[in-house]
């Protein structure tokens, strides 16, 4: 059966809880629910995944990261990372999205292994620490290995558009052990050639723009402000109707 006549769905990245209800409205499958997009994407809070969760019956998928820059952790952090899988475990999450590497950076399989046994009957989809990986084919195999349902992935490219030749390769070599899903840069023009030429069927956006500021004062000296996105959508509605 060809891609093409596969229901294929949308997962978006939402950076908060008002993109989870946007991303819900708009027909996403599931919602992989971030902090920090500046960082590209930290594990959100106790708070911000219970309030998901409640509002959420489209699967959730929190993103458990506790720092950017790469996917090796210390014992520190892989302590913070075994509790926050517990805690999604206990809210009811359907899944978490998470990645471990070596300080090589290929997969780390074994740490990847211990995390689909913990969080079982959770899915795990593995972010995107195969984008980081030197051998992407390898880490594609070690990810299979580990248990893994699916894997985010760019092809190693800046965007998925990029990527598209090696996600098709990816796509192939992973002959339905595990969903390869491509994301970074998908928007509702570009969705539909890319799943043309990578086979595959389910995509990752976040599709986000800037939310216009609410309150009427501001200081413009607090530097720490920072910008609040939000999922834009109609982005959002017209990439679940490309994929239809």
């Amino acid at each position: 059966m060809s891609s093409a006549t596969v229901a294929a769905k949308l997962e978006v990245c939402a950076f908060g809880i008002h993109s989870c209800e946007i991303a819900q409205r708009a027909g996403a499958a599931r919602v992989e629910l971030c902090d920090n997009p500046t960082d590209g994407g930290t594990t959100p809070s106790y708070g911000c995944i219970r309030q998901a969760r409640e509002l959420l019956s489209i699967d959730l998928y929190p993103i458990i990261r506790p720092r950017s820059m790469n996917y090796w952790y210390d014992e520190q952090e892989w302590a913070m990372i075994l509790h926050d899988v517990r805690m999604c475990k206990e809210l009811g999450c359907d899944g978490i999205s998470v990645g471990i590497s070596l300080q090589d950076g290929r997969v780390d399989v074994e740490r990847m292994k211990r995390l689909v046994e913990l969080s079982y009957p959770m899915g795990v989809t593995s972010n995107r620490v195969i984008d980081a990986a030197p051998d992407v084919f390898e880490a594609l195999e070690d990810l299979i290995a580990a248990g893994c349902e699916r894997v985010l992935t760019s092809g190693q490219a800046s965007s998925a558009p990029e990527g598209a030749a090696v996600l098709a390769q990816l796509v192939a070599q992973a002959a339905d052990r595990i969903i390869v899903m491509p994301g970074a840069g998908v928007r509702a023009s570009n969705i539909s050639a890319l799943r043309a030429a990578t086979g595959a069927t389910e995509f990752h956006s976040s599709a986000r723009l800037q939310a216009p500021n609410l309150v009427s004062s501001t200081n413009e000296r607090v530097l720490d402000a920072g910008t609040y996105w939000v999922a834009d959508e109609a982005e959002l509605r017209a990439m679940v109707q490309a994929l239809q």
